[in-house]
């Protein structure tokens, strides 16, 4: 007898392991490609691997640069409210002892800056980092210019763990008011300053390492992060 056509799959019945027939031929979910497929089927595919996957697809949802359809996109702050924002991140500059010598001989001089065939180390790394800051959108594709209302960025010397060795520890803080947070500046702010550090000494050393870069801080917009959020909720507990 003549093979009664299948019932169309339900949609529980997507991920079953196999689709209809296409082309010839039954194709396994998992390993379908879009091109073989109908338009009917690629949709069943999508439908089956957002269901394994929900929890990814949700998490997606929540970034801000990437649309449903997963395009890249510069969020609209334009419902935003306009609020006071700041932002201080971090980094640090490990130094060899050649490094640390260096700065040695000439602390007592120039209060703890080090000057090199290049010029002033610190304060040159100063300059780098706010220029950064302010040409922020023009190096991470989706930040929004922003009018900066205040940057400054301070660096000093620590000691490291292994003998010898010692630190540059860069902060940055910058600070605006506007419908985003400068986050995303300040970051570039330090990782600049560092990478400058690192240019204006690799003639002593290219020992040097440039370690963490971190977010410290930051107030405005929906929430505070950081030693701000802590303040913020001890004061309305108590």
């Amino acid at each position: 007898p003549a093979a009664s056509s299948p019932a169309p799959p339900s949609a529980a019945a997507d991920c079953s392991g196999t689709l209809p027939p296409a082309r010839g031929r039954a194709t396994r979910v998992s390993t379908a490609a879009p091109s073989l497929l109908t338009k009917t089927q690629s949709k069943r595919v999508l439908r089956c691997r957002r269901g394994r996957g929900r929890g990814r697809v949700r998490s997606l949802a929540v970034l801000t640069h990437v649309t449903p359809d997963n395009k890249p996109t510069m969020k609209s702050v334009a419902d935003k409210r306009v609020t006071k924002r700041t932002a201080i991140a971090t980094s640090s500059v490990l130094l060899p002892p050649d490094v640390v010598k260096g700065i040695q001989t000439h602390d007592s001089e120039l209060k703890g800056e080090i000057q090199s065939g290049k010029g002033p180390v610190f304060a040159t790394a100063i300059i780098a980092g706010t220029m950064a800051v302010k040409q922020t959108s023009n190096l991470i594709p989706f930040c929004h210019p922003l009018p900066i209302e205040a940057c400054d960025i301070e660096i000093e010397m620590q000691g490291a763990a292994e003998e010898g060795w010692g630190r540059a520890y860069v902060e940055c803080s910058v600070s605006v008011t506007s419908k985003t947070g400068v986050e995303i500046e300040a970051l570039t702010g330090a990782s600049v300053a560092a990478l400058t550090i690192y240019d204006m000494l690799k003639a002593l050393s290219q020992e040097m390492v440039i370690e963490e870069t971190k977010l410290l801080k930051k107030t405005g917009g929906k929430s505070d992060y950081g030693a701000a959020a802590f303040v913020s909720s001890s004061s309305s507990s108590a």
